[in-house]
């Protein structure tokens, strides 16, 4: 399946490209918002980050075509060390597309999606060795019960923790069809006919867990931060509550100075202000017509800062 890059009109317009610019999508994917940018470009400068060495060798037609596209196969939390090695300044525009890219999800062998039976895998990145079979067979009751919880409010997260506890004892979980009928077996029926896959929650918590997303993406934006020009923007696009909640939090302390009533008086000017503004003053979300287009973009959100000072 072709993967179908998510408000690529609205990246386009909220992330606006100066000629001249230098510009980072830290999860460049197959490329599909990248695309759109680049031929803005003169002779500005386009890095773009992925840890999945498939992506990186599907990318390479694309930098052949724009010249200007530096390839870095490494996971963005490494962000400033690398704008570092490659002598970056200031950065005027920077992307991050937190949703797993169709290919990732339609490669049975990659392990990440519950349609498909394949090893439990689930590695954005296949040098690291933590995969989702070792978390099911190491982490105890407790760690499984608080991931699946945490990550993915799934609301059976102690007795889905507890089967696989129970299971593992006697056969270790190796692949996905067999994680699915676990949680099948587990859930009352009542919870089997909602809408949606029972075993979603489950399957995007272990993916967080097995890639550190949340922890690696409080260290990326509290790292870029130092990088963004004046005027430079971060839009960051997520796919669930608990990413978006991280973003929303960290965005809100760059852009709202928070008043100490019990401190000193201050004068006017002695009073700290923003380093950082929001572009919209609440998320964006995917028109109907999106939706319909894309179904894996329903729960997507896009949220944008400006740099609009320096630190003081």
């Amino acid at each position: 399946m072709e993967h179908v890059p998510v408000f690529l009109e609205e990246v386009k317009a909220m992330l606006p490209i100066k000629a001249t610019g230098t510009y980072a999508d830290l999860t460049m994917g197959r490329g599909g918002h990248a695309a759109a940018l680049l031929p803005s470009l003169t002779s500005g400068q386009f890095i773009g980050f992925d840890q999945d060495k498939a992506a990186i060798d599907a990318l390479k037609p694309l930098q052949q075509e724009f010249p200007c596209l530096q390839l870095v196969h490494d996971n963005f939390v490494h962000v400033g060390d690398r704008f570092a090695a490659l002598g970056v300044k200031y950065v005027d525009g920077v992307l991050m597309d937190l949703g797993v890219s169709s290919p990732q999800f339609d490669t049975p062998e990659r392990g990440f999606s519950y349609r498909f039976d394949g090893p439990l895998d689930m590695r954005m990145d296949q040098r690291q060795t933590l995969t989702a079979a070792s978390i099911l067979a190491t982490y105890d009751l407790r760690q499984l019960s608080h991931i699946f919880s945490a990550y993915a409010d799934e609301t059976f997260a102690y007795p889905i923790a507890k089967a696989i506890v129970n299971r593992r004892s006697q056969k270790p979980i190796t692949t996905t069809f067999e994680l699915v009928e676990l949680i099948k077996q587990t859930k009352p029926k009542k919870a089997l006919q909602k809408k949606g896959h029972p075993a979603k929650q489950v399957f995007q918590a272990l993916r967080m867990e097995v890639n550190q997303e949340l922890q690696r993406l409080e260290t990326t934006l509290n790292a870029l931060k130092p990088w963004m020009a004046l005027g430079g923007r971060i839009g960051v696009i997520s796919f669930h509550s608990t990413e978006d909640r991280l973003v929303k939090s960290i965005f809100r302390s760059w852009t709202v100075i928070e008043g100490n009533r019990h401190g000193p008086a201050l004068r006017p000017e002695d009073i700290p202000t923003p380093t950082f503004k929001e572009i919209k003053p609440y998320p964006v979300k995917p028109s109907l017509e999106e939706k319909n287009r894309n179904p894996r973009s329903e729960s997507a959100t896009f949220r944008v800062v400006e740099r609009i000072a320096y630190e003081a």
